[in-house]
């Protein structure tokens, strides 16, 4: 299989990242598990790295309370930093969109605990965002212009706006989208920032969740007069948290029953919501991701990550 991830990554955990100590046993089938002394749970940007950090230390601290041990957060610098950091194990419990718990399922066993539930649906989709002024007031008018997308790996910011292009299109390729159905392309690093490339005139597109504007609301008061979107993908299903196979199965299931519990706790929910706008968590299981498999089969050797 095509190996979609750099070693960087992982290298970098090793000696960014302090190695959690465990004592291991045989689970079910053989399969070893492990008990940590310490849990790292990874972000990835949706918004300013820093904010999240700060932001999710309540909810880090808690944990640690509930389990009695440890928790730590990290944010990632992007999805595939943080598939690989799990792994690697130096990352336990990942909030991870939908594309990225695909490939870390399929490369390392991660596994879907839980999802997030939006305006009562759990599923939600991409969006086109472009300048009011632009004259661009369609899918086709996109050809020749500049592309902004938070990150080769996004759900919501690649895969299903590539997929969508490529079958509108006829593309044959990801190069073919990036260099000659569009002029040029950015990656953004983020979802606002993809945005605010559009707002100031670095690109002409952004393709973000529904609806990154109210992101940007404060620093950007006329954001929604500013940007206006042209156009949707079909539902993605929503964003997960996800951990990794060695876990004990008995601490997976705390975990799970802890962020469950959220759902009757203000605070928490509110602490999910400033990070990735969750307004409640529910069960999840890897068949409501078939949607999403499928769509990398289609085109995971056109659209590697990079």
């Amino acid at each position: 299989m095509k190996k979609f991830f750099s070693l960087i990554a992982v290298f970098a955990l090793v000696f960014g990242l302090s190695a959690c100590g465990s004592d291991s046993d045989e689970g079910k089938g053989g399969k070893e598990k492990n008990k940590p002394k310490e849990l790292v749970m990874g972000f990835v940007p949706s918004q300013d790295s820093d904010k999240i950090a700060e932001t999710v230390k309540p909810l880090a601290d808690r944990l640690s309370e509930e389990l009695d041990m440890k928790v730590s957060a990290v944010t990632m610098t992007s999805y595939n930093a943080l598939i690989e950091a799990m792994g690697a194990n130096q990352v336990q419990i990942g909030f991870i969109p939908a594309f990225g718990y695909v490939i870390a399922h399929e490369q390392y066993g991660v596994e879907v605990l839980l999802k997030s539930i939006r305006y009562g649906s759990g599923t939600y989709r991409a969006q086109y965002v472009v300048r009011a002024d632009s004259g661009i007031d369609s899918l086709e008018d996109l050809k020749g212009k500049v592309w902004a997308y938070a990150d080769p790996t996004s759900t919501s910011g690649f895969l299903f706006p590539a997929s969508q292009l490529m079958e509108k299109f006829n593309l044959k390729s990801k190069e073919e989208l990036q260099t000659k159905f569009f002029k040029d392309y950015l990656v953004a690093g983020g979802h606002d920032n993809a945005a605010i490339a559009v707002y100031e005139g670095d690109a002409d597109v952004a393709t973000t969740f529904e609806d990154v504007r109210t992101e940007l609301k404060d620093e950007y008061p006329d954001v929604m007069e500013k940007l206006k979107v042209i156009g949707y993908t079909d539902p993605i299903p929503n964003d997960t948290i996800s951990v990794t196979k060695e876990l004990d199965d008995e601490l997976v299931q705390k975990i799970k029953e802890i962020f469950l519990s959220f759902n009757d706790d203000k605070e928490m929910i509110k602490i999910m919501n400033e990070v990735y706008n969750w307004d409640a968590i529910a069960e999840a299981s890897d068949d409501e991701y078939q949607v999403v498999k499928e769509t990398y089969e289609k085109f995971k050797e056109d659209i590697s990550l990079e």
